[in-house]
Formats: C-alpha cells, sequence, structure tokens
C-alpha cells in the first residue's frame, strides 16, 4: 500500500515538473500521431516531387507554398481558437489534414502534392496557436516554458522515428510507391488522432472578454489583422523582425537538404541513412529541451533565444563543408542544437501577447513573418540553381545579421518578483 502511494507521488511530482494535464496530454498524443505519420511522408516530398517529374522550381514552389500557407493558417487558426474553441477548432484542422493525405494517395502526380500540400503541410502552423493557448490556458506562469518545451520535445519524436520509417518504405517500394504507402499510414494516424484528441481534451468555449482598454482586443476575437496589429508591443515587434531573418537562413536551403545529402555531395547518402541523420538532430534536440525549459522558466529569455540563433546562422556554413555521412553526423548535430530556445522563444511570444488574444496575436505573429519567409524559401530555389553554394551562403549571410539584430534590439520579459522579492512559483502564479 505505501509502495504504491510512494509511486503515485512520484508520478504526480514528475507530472507536475513536466507541466502534464489530461488536456496537454491529449495535445501531446494528437501531436505524436499526426506528426509520425506525416514526417513519414512530408520529408521526402522533393525526392518523392523529382520522381514524378517535378523539377527544382517545383520543389522550391512547394518550400514556398508550406511558408506562405504557414503564414495565411496562422491567423485564421488563431482567431478560430478564440472563436469556437480549442477543441472544436482542433477537430477542423485535422480534418483538413486528412483530406490532404487522401488527395496525395489516390492522385500520384506532382501537381497533386502541391494540392494536397494545401490541406495537410500547415497542419502544424494552423493548430500551432490553438495548441500554445491551452498551454497558457491551463498551465501556471512558472509551467508555461516547460509546457511549450514538452509540446516542442514530443513533437521530436516523430521528426526523429518517423524518417528513418519512410526511409524504410522507400527502400522496400521505391520513391513512387513507398511516399504512397507512407501517407496512407499517415491517414491512419490523423484519424486515430483526431479520436483520441477528441476524448482527451477538455470541452472549452471561448471566455467573454470585458476589458475595453486599448491594450486589450474586443469583446469578440478581432478578425482583422490590421486592428490586432496596432496591439502588438515594440518588443514582438523586434522579435519578429530578427526572427524573419533568422528563418530566412533556415529556409532558404531546407527544401534542398535532402537534395544535397542524396544527390550533390561526393559520398552522398542513402534514404534511410538520411533519416537517422534526422532521428540524430531530433535526438540532440531532445537532450537539450528539459534541462534550458527549467532554466527559462526561472530566468530571462532572451540569453537561449540568441543562442539558438547562432545555431541556426552555423547550419548552412557547417552543412557546406561536409561531403560525406561522417561529416554530415556533425552538421546535423548542430542542426539539433538549434531546438535550444525554441520552446523559450514560443512562450516569450505568449508573454508579449494580451491575455484576452494570445492565439490571435500568435497567429497574427506567424502570419507576418512566414509571409516573408515564403518568399525566402521559393528564392532559395533560384540560389539553388545558380550553385548549392550561393544557396547556403546566403543563408548564412542572413542568419548573421538576424543573430546580430537580435543580440542588439532584443528584449526581455522579467521574472515576476513578489513584495517580499522572491520569484513568483508555479502555485502563487496560476
Amino acid at each position: 500500500m505505501k509502495r504504491n502511494k510512494s509511486i503515485a507521488t512520484r508520478t504526480t511530482r514528475i507530472s507536475g515538473f513536466l507541466a502534464l494535464q489530461r488536456s496537454t496530454v491529449g495535445v501531446l498524443a494528437m501531436v505524436v500521431l499526426v506528426g509520425m505519420g506525416e514526417r513519414m511522408a512530408e520529408r521526402f516530398l522533393p525526392i518523392y516531387m523529382m520522381a514524378l517529374g517535378g523539377g527544382a522550381l517545383a520543389i522550391g514552389l512547394l518550400q514556398a507554398m508550406d511558408n506562405l500557407l504557414s503564414a495565411l493558417y496562422s491567423f485564421p487558426g488563431g482567431y478560430l481558437s478564440d472563436r469556437i474553441g480549442i477543441k472544436r477548432s482542433l477537430l477542423v484542422f485535422n480534418l483538413v489534414a486528412i483530406a490532404g493525405f487522401v488527395l496525395v494517395i489516390l492522385i500520384p502526380a506532382w501537381q497533386a502534392v502541391l494540392a494536397g500540400a494545401v490541406l495537410f503541410i500547415s497542419w502544424s502552423a494552423i493548430s500551432l496557436p490553438a495548441t500554445m493557448s491551452l498551454i497558457y490556458k491551463v498551465l501556471p506562469r512558472n509551467k508555461r516554458t516547460m509546457g511549450v518545451t514538452m509540446h516542442s520535445l514530443v513533437r521530436r519524436i516523430p521528426m526523429a522515428l518517423g524518417p528513418v520509417i519512410g526511409g524504410v518504405f522507400i527502400g522496400i517500394w521505391g520513391e513512387r510507391d513507398g511516399v504512397r504507402f507512407a501517407f496512407a499510414a499517415a491517414l491512419v494516424m490523423a484519424v486515430a488522432a483526431l479520436l483520441f484528441q477528441q476524448w482527451m481534451i477538455d470541452d472549452d468555449s471561448p471566455a467573454p472578454n470585458t476589458g475595453s482598454s486599448a491594450d486589450t482586443c474586443d469583446l469578440r476575437p478581432e478578425k482583422n489583422p490590421l486592428k490586432l496589429l496596432r496591439l502588438m508591443n515594440p518588443a514582438m515587434k523586434g522579435l519578429l523582425v530578427t526572427d524573419i531573418l533568422i528563418r530566412f537562413c533556415e529556409q532558404i536551403p531546407y527544401a534542398f537538404v535532402v537534395i544535397w545529402c542524396m544527390k550533390t555531395i561526393a559520398a552522398p547518402v542513402s534514404a534511410l541513412q538520411f533519416g537517422l541523420l534526422t532521428t540524430i538532430e531530433m535526438a540532440t534536440a531532445v537532450l537539450v529541451y528539459i534541462p534550458v525549459a527549467y532554466m527559462a522558466d526561472r530566468s530571462t529569455k532572451k540569453p537561449f533565444i540568441l543562442v539558438t540563433f547562432v545555431f541556426f546562422t552555423f547550419f548552412p556554413l557547417a552543412l557546406l563543408y561536409s561531403r560525406s555521412l561522417e561529416w554530415l553526423i556533425l552538421a546535423f548535430i548542430l542542426r539539433g542544437l538549434k531546438e535550444f530556445g525554441e520552446p523559450t522563444r514560443k512562450s516569450l511570444i505568449m508573454d508579449l501577447s494580451p491575455d484576452t488574444c494570445k492565439a490571435g496575436m500568435f497567429g497574427l505573429y506567424y502570419l507576418i513573418r512566414d509571409i516573408f519567409v515564403a518568399v525566402a524559401a521559393f528564392g532559395g530555389a533560384f540560389l539553388w540553381q545558380i550553385s548549392p553554394e550561393a544557396n547556403l551562403i546566403t543563408a548564412f549571410v542572413f542568419g548573421v545579421m538576424g543573430t546580430v539584430g537580435f543580440a542588439i534590439f532584443g528584449r526581455d520579459v522579467p521574472v515576476p518578483i513578489k513584495a517580499d522579492g522572491k520569484k513568483e512559483n508555479s502555485q502563487e502564479s496560476a
């Protein structure tokens, strides 16, 4: 009896430390199931499109469309979450992704991939504002960075395992049929995620806003992004500008990383080996997530975000000099370290957002950011046609600009201090 009580106590403590509650567990399960299916296929979409007759411009268009749709979907995703509630909005988003999987499975053409991608490739973007809003709604202040971190950590499980399984599918059935079978598996997992999500997440309804001051949203969720933009404070705007530059660094070569590794370098890797490289990247990210979240919840966030920007910046340069599997392993470890402060950055965005429209403001941030970044992703295709080296060096330059800009102009949110001079704990800041 005492042993069972002791186990229950330890479990409760671990759950509390990791910010796990029923609704957050439901979201994390959804992220694993949908993400696992998606990553089994999505990571190999450039190779699949080439096998179907698509060229470099088609691949660049896919990546640009991913960023553009992430931008266009983020704000409606946040608005819908504020409008109809988190649980109902997540149901809608999952159904949209399922429709995209079905389209790609039924029609083996690169044009169909682009059409299906409109529905599924930005699932993370459209659901992210709702997810962040749920975390901030159910968790106390000093557990929110940990909650965001657990979301980011769990997302890396399918990112790590999905490409390996997808690589196995391609090894068995080839580049065309292997990816289609991976999408079929994604469809099954998305349906399971939908059912599990609706069972675990508590039903919610949008809380009415009774405030009328200039720094709060109106009584109803704001659907005009220009009006909502006026509520964005200078600290968030500074973060947004430097984040755009860093995403230029990431997205200019993003779609071509798999092509560099499997087609361009002197000693190219196989699909399975590339999947293992992605696993190494995600495992590296997972190892740093929880320690960083623990420290960030108890201090300022800027140093962690700045370190993250540095890792973003140096990955394209490391990739440029990685021409074999051994060096690619080191480059992908560096790529994994770029996740060092990513949950902290998301947490800072939510800290800087008005309490009454956090999902909408989070979505607006991503709307603005990804509209600009979509241009960079498509421009990466033209740079790749000049030379892969031009693509990677240009990405590095943008990373330097973003990192230096945030180091100089980036702002932070201090940890709240009580009257007795002590920092708030998780219970008192709920």
